[in-house]
């Protein structure tokens, strides 16, 4: 079947959804370079062409009537999908990717990390990288915004599809100095809402009480967790670490596990999210397979069950 020929064009459209976003025809024509009457002619175009009224004067500014919000829904979602479609054409042109977005949970093991960066390095050693190292749902922005093509997270946002990946093992830590461990006897809740919880900060905009593993009186938030596993080893406070990432500072003696009568260990399911996997390139998916064969290989986790089950 022929579909029929749009009288309205990309151009026209996207001088209607800058109108609306800029808040009049003067600030679009800014926001776009090009002089006002270019941009009212635009809108004027797609009303004459429709049959249909778009906006309404009301003082110096622009209205949009009822048709036209419609309108600008529609446009919005057509002009976003032939942005997709360009994009992805120019990566099935250009063979891999010229850049990879991979949004990483802090969780992760950075050694691990960069053996995969590596050898997706020798593979593709012309595909740019960009890792956003993230927290809690700082991830889930990373995809929703179109800054990562691959993520490796705890939760998987709404409307993804989260391919399980492994299961980290925290455990509760602090200086062996620290007057927890002084106490000689398994710990309670109580004992360590009396002293300093190290955080690290949640990269989301929204921040969430997800990330408070316990409720205390006293607490350090971090942009990092290397600055929160310093503290602990120097210290200052205790927080439950992913043992994979604290390894080093367990085996020096720097931090020591606390004990917490068995409630010392957690479990966190890490998994693999494409941002889209049918627009996804050749690069994203060889990623996807270099990280998911690097965590089978390493023996640092069990994988988790799939969170659709």
């Amino acid at each position: 079947m022929i579909q029929p020929v749009p009288h309205v064009s990309l151009e026209q459209w996207r001088a209607l959804i800058a109108v609306v976003e800029a808040g009049g025809y003067a600030q679009a024509a800014e926001a776009l370079h090009k002089s006002q009457s270019a941009v009212t002619y635009a809108v004027q175009k797609i009303e004459s062409q429709l049959g249909v009224q778009a906006f309404e004067i009301q003082g110096r500014k622009a209205v949009l009537t009822a048709t036209g919000r419609m309108l600008y829904r529609r446009a919005l979602a057509l002009v976003g999908e032939a942005g997709d479609l360009e994009q992805m054409a120019r990566k099935l042109s250009a063979g891999w990717e010229a850049e990879v977005g991979l949004a990483v949970e802090i969780l992760f093991p950075p050694g691990l990390l960069l053996d995969c960066l590596a050898r997706f390095g020798d593979e593709a050693p012309r595909t740019r990288v960009e890792v956003i190292e993230s927290v809690m749902g700082g991830t889930g922005e990373a995809l929703l915004s179109g800054k990562a093509d691959l993520a490796v997270t705890p939760h998987v946002p709404p409307g993804f599809l989260g391919r399980p990946l492994m299961r980290m093992r925290l455990v509760a830590a602090a200086s062996p100095a620290h007057p927890l461990h002084r106490l000689g006897r398994p710990l309670g809740e109580k004992d360590l809402r009396a002293h300093r919880h190290l955080m690290v900060r949640e990269t989301g905009s929204t921040r969430s009480s997800r990330s408070q593993t316990i409720e205390v009186e006293q607490r350090w938030t971090f942009s990092s967790m290397a600055m929160s596993i310093a503290a602990a080893a120097a210290g200052y406070g205790f927080a439950w670490y992913p043992e994979a990432l604290i390894a080093r500072e367990l085996d020096d003696g720097r931090l020591r596990i606390l004990p917490l009568g068995g409630a010392e260990e957690r479990y966190v399911d890490m998994y693999l999210v494409f941002a889209d996997p049918e627009m996804c390139g050749p690069g994203v998916r060889r990623l996807a397979e270099i990280v998911s064969a690097a965590v089978g290989a390493s023996g640092l986790a069990e994988t988790p069950a799939d969170p659709g089950q």
